[in-house]
């Protein structure tokens, strides 16, 4: 049951545990990251004029290519990464 829980959601997008961990743990302190630029942003409203639109465009680039290479069970690596 335990194992079901922690493995079954990485192992159906090409990860093991510990990948999806550091996956995860990386895309949550990106969104962290722009949602207090965000939050800044309101406040100061010339700080940080597209950081949360660029980082969430951004995200959904690497996590649309991530989705198309789970189902076709390559395990490439982020689209960002590899045209930098």
């Amino acid at each position: 049951m335990l194992k079901r829980l922690f493995l079954d959601h990485p192992a159906s997008v090409g990860e093991t545990y510990v990948d999806h961990l550091g996956q995860a743990s990386g895309f949550g302190s990106k969104l962290v990251f722009a949602g207090l630029a965000c939050m800044l942003h309101g406040v100061f409203p010339f700080l940080f004029k597209h950081t949360g639109s660029e980082t969430v465009r951004a995200l959904n680039v690497e996590l649309s290519h991530r989705r198309r290479m789970a189902r076709r069970g390559d395990a490439s690596t982020s689209p960002l990464k590899a045209s930098a």
